[in-house]
């Protein structure tokens, strides 16, 4: 309206609104348009504030537009206010629940409904599986980053809630949502995007989706692939340990310094090259004596087949709990495909003998939603049961420990001396510098990957590098 109250010429020269309040609650901004339409002779009328063109008019319009704005910040403050406490009391305000979850009612307090949420089985599984992804990939590759997870459901039709396509932002904010793990932020944005203090949000309990551990593990995965984190250079750069090497006092990063012309080659704490002793005490180790040192660390010691064993042992034993929850989910998706498939018949059954019209607009959206669920259960199923068979095929046996641990350490050294980077980093990714001792830390999830990839044939080499549980013995 006011494009074409501005355009020239003006399509009306009239405007009527019930109060000025509702043509705008901003002191300036009302006035701004007022004269921006009157300038294009288009007039703005109030049919319960009449008013007129002198001064003394202008001036109560004006005054009456402030008192205007400011009566709609004190409603704003009083709505959030009240808003607040409902989150405090765990009740959900309003708007789309995030996909997972569904709203329903939770108990009456006089004319009021109050609202939680309750996971949506029908989307669980999908937020459960772009987790899977993200730390596990799907069998046939290394973890995936959030382009090739939209990429991948796309490719197989695996659809949004609204039955849309997948998108990076979509992806990316499921990934990051701390409401999955049962902790879900209200108030936490302005409407300018930007983030409130954290003495305004506050924390609604929902049920979880995804275990702690879990998310936190996305978490380091999603820093560790951010190209604001980790430069191209520590990925392509002739130095062993760059980008995974720090210093254990500071946290800082071991970086490549030289002396006499490059003939002697250091790891030397960054934080000290650059503050002095002020801001790290620091230390410099040769850069060939630390490569040797974590390179026979773990030749000698992960890459024994016992040790390989007890490393994964926990990790293969979340494997067939995960198994299992699996299967138990597959066989709720059959029996909810299988009881919507029954109501959709009995449909069919009251429009064959003409108790049910066919051209009831009800009776449509109702079997068309009802067929929504059968299909989107069965693909639930399909697709969970080609996770659960992948995950079968990817059994670890004694004998291909043995045939990793013997490869491993074959192939971990260069001909003519040296080692190969992608090797050693596919096992170690982190290595801490303290004065007494070097920490090697690697990923178990990774661990396993990599020696089912190379048992498969496959680069063993995981795409997604993190740092979260410790191998050393203590």
């Amino acid at each position: 309206m006011i494009e074409a109250g501005t355009s020239k010429p003006a399509p009306f020269d009239i405007v009527i609104v019930h109060s000025f309040s509702r043509f705008f609650r901003d002191h300036f901004e009302l006035e701004f348009y007022v004269r921006k339409l009157a300038k294009n002779g288009v007039k703005l009328v109030s049919i319960t504030q009449e008013m007129g063109d002198d001064p003394m008019h202008v001036m109560m319009r004006q005054i009456m537009a402030l008192f205007d704005e400011y009566q709609s910040k004190e409603n704003a403050k009083h709505v959030l206010r009240a808003l607040q406490e409902n989150a405090r009391q765990g009740f959900w305000n309003g708007s789309l629940p995030p996909i997972g979850y569904r709203v329903v009612d939770a108990e009456q307090r006089g004319a009021k409904v109050k609202k939680k949420l309750e996971i949506d089985s029908l989307h669980a599984e999908t937020v459960r599986l772009i987790y899977r992804l993200a730390l596990e990939g799907d069998g046939t590759s290394g973890p995936m980053g959030v382009k090739t997870i939209a990429s991948h459901f796309n490719q197989r039709r695996i659809y949004t809630r609204d039955g849309g396509r997948w998108g990076i932002g979509q992806v990316h904010r499921i990934l990051t949502r701390a409401t999955y793990v049962g902790r879900h932020e209200f108030n936490k944005r302005a409407k300018s995007k930007q983030l409130k203090p954290v003495s305004e949000i506050v924390v609604v309990e929902v049920p979880p989706l995804i275990d702690q551990a879990t998310f936190d593990a996305v978490q380091a995965h999603l820093r560790a692939r951010n190209p604001k984190v980790t430069p191209a250079r520590v990925v392509s750069g002739p130095t062993l340990l760059t980008g995974i090497c720090f210093c254990a006092d500071c946290g800082g990063a071991m970086t490549l310094r030289t002396g006499k012309s490059g003939q002697y080659r250091y790891y030397t704490c960054c934080t000290k090259a650059r503050q002095g002793g002020t801001g790290c005490k620091g230390r410099s180790i040769p850069m060939e004596k630390l490569d040797n040192l974590v390179a026979g660390h773990i030749e000698d010691r992960l890459l024994q087949p016992d040790r390989l064993e007890e490393v994964l042992a926990s990790v293969l034993d979340r494997r067939q709990e995960r198994a299992e929850r699996r299967r138990e989910h597959i066989a709720e998706l059959n029996k909810r495909a299988a009881e919507t498939d029954l109501r959709l018949k009995r449909l069919y059954d009251a429009i064959e003998t003409g108790v049910a019209d066919l051209d009831d607009p009800a009776l449509k959206e109702r079997i068309a939603g009802l067929q929504a669920i059968r299909d989107q259960s069965q693909a639930d199923a399909e697709r969970a049961a080609a996770m659960l068979e992948s995950l079968g095929q990817q059994a670890i046996t004694p004998a291909m420990v043995q045939t990793f641990a013997r490869t491993a350490r074959e192939r971990i050294r260069i001909d003519g001396g040296g080692y190969r980077r992608d090797h050693l980093r596919a096992l170690a990714q982190r290595v801490e510098v303290a004065d007494g001792e070097v920490r090697i830390i690697g990923s178990k999830g990774d661990l396993l990957r990599t020696l089912a990839d190379a048992s498969g044939a496959k680069p063993a080499t995981p795409g997604v590098r993190g740092s979260v549980l410790k191998w050393r013995k203590e």
